[in-house]
């Protein structure tokens, strides 16, 4: 395995092994096997290519998710059928999300109409236990079964935080593939401890993983359910469900395009450049280019209007950020002249503050520019606007979010007295 010497091995799973690396403390390698099961095994065959499969799919997606912020075991790709995560104890829990009943959800909920669509989607639990059929649990068993992961106890607290990660990480994947004209149906997911008693996104994330129906086509499924349904396993058969899943694998390649979006700062002085600097900072943390320029609405009025101009020529969305203290007649003017979104992040002084600041809220009829006083914000609010049509955008948005919830519900656990 190149540079890893593989230890004991610490677990073996219908599809996957689990490698110690006794070279690298708190990381292991997950082998991928060439089998593929349904039914907790009762239907199982050897499907030659799979493992390669698998693997990708699987760093595609822990790639795209990492990017986004999102905190997962994954490190990275080790070998075509391999890869290389944190050391995690894993919570005996599949987490599922739903965005379309469909499959078991109908056999466990008479009178369910296929095609039922939930809005929020709604979030299951199953217990792992393939000898009961991976029973479905209430999150009061969760609790009361007082399970114990990585020394952490997984109380009301642990399984809230993985109940808004699940449905966080399906929103984002839902977007991404709905970028690619396909409807993510479900999804299933799990999660395990680190090492730092830290709660990630764990195991494999692959076309065993969920439903996926392009052009939202139930008749054009490219999941493990083309498998299920097999009422005859053959060689045919299994060639179909192998180029469903290559098909998968190569879309995914797709989640991460160029950029096809930006923001533009365009500041009145120089002397302002620390101010919009912050707004850059803010916007490339969200994955939205942004570019500074100098320009002067007052004093270069025909310049200000040719690099709108220039902008709004090369037909690429763009969201544009006046950066004028005093009187601010650049926001007013860029919004008079142009057909895309401007904000004013006016960089007022304490001592004149009071009174510039109406020059960006009092404006003429027919201006839309909104106005925002801290850079920070101005960054956020560009990339909200150019998240509305872009699925890498608002992925970063909805895990910013994510994470902000968590480090709350963790500082309130730690305040509290019944810790």
């Amino acid at each position: 395995m190149g540079e890893f010497k593989l230890g004991k091995q610490l677990n073996e799973g219908k599809t996957k092994i689990v490698y110690e690396l006794p070279d690298h403390p708190g990381h292991v390698l997950l082998q991928s096997k060439d089998r593929i099961t349904a039914g907790n095994a009762a239907r199982q065959h050897e499907l030659e290519g799979k493992a390669a499969i698998s693997t990708t799919t699987t760093a595609r997606v822990f790639d795209f998710l990492n990017s986004a912020g999102i905190r997962t075991h994954f490190i990275k790709q080790e070998s075509d059928t391999a890869f290389i995560a944190e050391s995690c104890d894993m919570i005996m829990i599949e987490w599922v999300t739903r965005r379309v009943a469909t499959g078991s959800f109908l056999k466990r909920n008479i009178g369910v109409k296929e095609g039922y669509r939930f809005c929020p989607p709604k979030l299951e639990y199953f217990y792992k236990d393939d000898a009961a059929g991976d029973p479905e649990w209430s999150r009061e068993q969760i609790l009361a079964a007082k399970m114990v992961c990585g020394g952490v106890l997984i109380g009301p607290d642990e399984v809230d935080i993985m109940s808004k990660m699940t449905v966080c990480v399906f929103e984002i994947l839902e977007r991404a593939w709905a970028a690619l004209d396909c409807s993510l149906i479900d999804m299933k997911i799990e999660f395990g401890i680190n090492q730092k008693g830290e709660i990630v996104l764990a195991d494999i994330i692959d076309s065993d993983s969920w439903r996926l129906w392009p052009s939202g086509d139930r008749r054009l499924m490219k999941d493990k359910q083309v498998y299920r349904e097999l009422k005859e396993v053959t060689a045919e058969g299994l060639e179909t469900v192998k180029r469903n899943f290559m098909w998968v694998a190569d879309k995914l390649k797709e989640f991460t395009p160029k950029p096809q979006a930006r923001a533009v700062v365009l500041m009145g002085s120089p002397s302002d450049m620390t101010h919009s600097e912050k707004i850059r900072d803010t916007c490339k943390s969200y994955g939205v280019p942004c570019e500074l320029r100098v320009t002067s609405a007052h004093k270069g009025t025909d310049e200000t209007l040719r690099i709108l101009a220039e902008y709004e020529g090369e037909g690429i969305p763009t969201v544009f950020i006046a950066v004028a203290g005093r009187s601010n007649g650049l926001g007013p003017v860029l919004s008079g002249n142009a057909s895309w979104p401007v904000i004013n992040c006016p960089p007022v002084s304490a001592d004149w503050g009071a009174q510039d600041i109406w020059s960006s809220l009092r404006l003429p009829s027919g201006l839309g520019c909104s106005t925002v006083l801290y850079p920070e914000a101005a960054g956020l609010m560009a990339a909200q606007i150019l998240a509305l049509s872009n699925h890498i955008v608002w992925g970063k948005l909805r895990a910013k979010q994510l994470n902000t919830w968590i480090g709350l519900k963790m500082a309130d656990k730690n305040a509290r007295s019944d810790k």
